[in-house]
């Protein structure tokens, strides 16, 4: 897996290391060679100097293979053109921009972009965004706080009930698809075998929603 990271500020520095120490292939692009001295001594990726929406920097930093690419600047305006270029040029699926104006993520997210506006669980959040996972985010709302999910249920949860999925004020299963057909549950709905489960959690408990699925 490899993923191109626009910016080397605070954020993007420690999203860039976070990402190494997963084993995750990673190019971190800036316009100031001094801002790489943000790396710290775990980070073995690659960096290359330039504008986050230069094309050719872009296709030197390997845009061309990327699964994936964050635009982490200070500018919003710089990291949406970096985003869409990576989105509608290269045609790379996974692809999150970070934005100081939180009135503009709506807008964004028509545009088919993932956008984060909070430092303070912005690399988290995009490390699982930008990550493969069995859990397909649908929808974020707000500004990413909470999120709409898909998952395939589980053998071990067949023939158990939405009630054991349940976390109140952090897991709810809203919706259930079983043979091509979507329903709402009731908290005593219980699964069968194949069904495809809709659930609106809080960002932060995908871990907690992951364990009650069996997948650590």
């Amino acid at each position: 897996m490899k993923i191109i990271i626009i910016g080397c500020g605070r954020l993007g520095a420690g999203l860039a290391e976070t990402l190494c120490q997963r084993g995750i292939g990673v190019t971190v692009v800036d316009r100031e060679p001094a801002a790489f001295e943000r790396l710290g001594g775990s980070f073995r990726g690659e960096t290359v100097t330039g504008g986050g929406f230069d094309r050719e920097v872009l296709i030197k930093a390997g845009i061309e293979r990327a699964d994936g690419l964050a635009a982490v600047t200070s500018s919003d305006e710089v990291n949406v053109v970096a985003a869409r270029l990576a989105r509608q040029l290269f045609r790379i699926p996974r692809v999150v921009a970070r934005l100081y104006e939180p009135r503009k993520a709506e807008v964004y997210r028509r545009l088919g972009l993932q956008t984060i506006s909070h430092v303070t669980w912005g690399i988290s959040r995009i490390v699982e965004l930008l990550c493969y996972s069995k859990l397909e985010t649908i929808k974020s709302l707000g500004s990413g706080e909470v999120d709409i999910v898909e998952a395939e249920i589980p053998h071990l949860l067949v023939g158990r009930t939405v009630n054991d999925m349940t976390v109140p004020g952090e897991i709810h299963a809203v919706a259930v698809t079983r043979r091509g057909r979507t329903f709402l549950p009731t908290l005593g709905t219980e699964f069968h075998e194949g069904d495809l489960v809709h659930v609106a959690l809080l960002a932060s408990s995908a871990e907690r929603l992951k364990a009650i699925l069996g997948w650590h």
